[in-house]
């Protein structure tokens, strides 16, 4: 690859847009597509808010790219000013399993960040909002908070145009060859690079069905909006941090920004979706089954105005694992997705490790291979 390689990414998410900006920081020449504007609502990186925390249990590997994915936001935010990252806290709330909690805690020391481990009554003099009935421990990271996700993507791709890339608003169709880093666009114009960066979210596996296919799953999950009591500003975000209770489901939310209302939703796998052509209206049973949990946990607000909800999506892998990996039949054609409701914050060092790989210097990480899934197995685990 020459001194200047021409990379084509084909993606405007949070992997693809920090891949396109690290590539074009690193010198290559570099042609950003997507088929809508950045962040655009049907993508796994729209919406307004995602949640950033370095606590992944023992899963060493996540810890450690979620601490340097902090110091990059924390970065960029104090270079870019645009209020995309809001910091605030962590609340981990464990049932009677609280094993996920102690092996957070101590990966989180081990790589150096902050952490406190609090018993529920002194949770409960700390955020007396909360009802804390049931919950055995609770896990304080007080560097994680909340990132803007639209706002970011968006403020990603003006930076990157700024500095000298080239933007395109196109649809892009499966390749005719994958021998080739040439991409076929809907408009029948192509383009053709040095290497190519497919970052497609839940679109991949219909680009690539023979080598993703059913490998990166797009699931269908609702977000709820819920009016905080006008009297009080409690639940309000930082007052309340972001907070997240592990038992039979894993329930997060983050507390008002910015108006937008109090944001819950139920992190468990919903079922398989066409993120093209599936509705995205929220079912009236979808707002009961949140309604009762939050009138449990959060009691000043069992009354509360729904407000509205979002139908996004995950864009899963079988053991919700990234996918940074060249395609079987061509080295300089990578395919990067999977984020598995995970990814979003992770968007700055994937595209450290992506423009690593693109231009040559290190490889990614093996477990991001898709030669972990050879011969057909699918191992099962989830990112918690």
């Amino acid at each position: 690859m020459n001194a200047h390689p021409h990379i084509i990414v084909v993606g405007a998410g949070a992997f693809g847009g920090w891949s396109a900006l690290t590539l074009l920081r690193r010198g290559a020449r570099v042609t950003l597509v997507d088929a809508t504007a950045p962040g655009h609502p049907a993508s796994s990186s729209g919406g307004h808010t995602r949640i950033i925390r370095a606590t992944y249990g023992a899963r060493r590997i996540y810890v450690g790219m979620a601490a340097r994915a902090m110091r990059r936001w924390q970065e960029e935010e104090a270079l870019w000013k645009h209020g995309c990252l809001q910091a605030g806290g962590a609340l981990w709330m464990s049932g009677e399993d609280d094993r996920f909690a102690q092996e957070s805690a101590a990966a989180l020391r081990d790589e150096g960040l902050p952490v406190e481990e609090l018993d529920p009554g002194t949770a409960a003099r700390r955020w007396p909002q909360i009802s804390f009935d049931g919950i055995s421990s609770v896990l304080f990271e007080p560097e994680a908070g909340v990132l803007f996700a639209q706002r970011a993507c968006q403020r990603v791709a003006e930076h990157f145009v700024a500095s000298g890339g080239t933007y395109r608003t196109a649809a892009v169709l499966p390749p005719e060859s994958t021998t080739t880093c040439q991409v076929q666009l809907a408009d029948g114009t192509a383009l053709t690079g040095d290497a190519v960066v497919f970052a497609c979210g839940p679109w991949l596996g219909h680009l690539f069905p023979d080598v993703i296919g059913a490998l990166v799953t797009p699931t269908r999950q609702v977000i709820h909006y819920f009016e905080p009591p006008a009297d009080t500003q409690v639940f309000a975000h930082p007052t309340l941090p972001v907070w997240l209770e592990l038992g039979s489901h894993v329930m997060y939310g983050i507390a008002d920004c910015e108006g937008r209302g109090f944001k819950i939703g139920d992190d468990t796998s919903g079922p398989v979706m066409d993120p093209t052509l599936d509705s995205r209206i929220v079912a009236p049973h979808d707002v009961e089954a949140v309604r009762a949990f939050v009138a449990r946990r959060f009691p000043l607000m069992a009354d509360a105005r729904w407000l509205g909800g979002e139908v996004c999506q995950y864009e899963a892998t079988p053991d919700s694992h990234f996918i940074i990996d060249t395609h079987p039949h061509n080295e300089r054609m990578w395919l990067v997705g999977g984020g598995s409701g995970h990814g979003f914050k992770m968007g700055p060092v994937i595209g450290d490790i992506v423009a690593d790989a693109v231009l040559g210097r290190t490889g990614p990480d093996p477990a991001f291979s898709l030669h972990r899934f050879a011969n057909g197995r699918r191992p099962a685990g989830r990112k918690w």
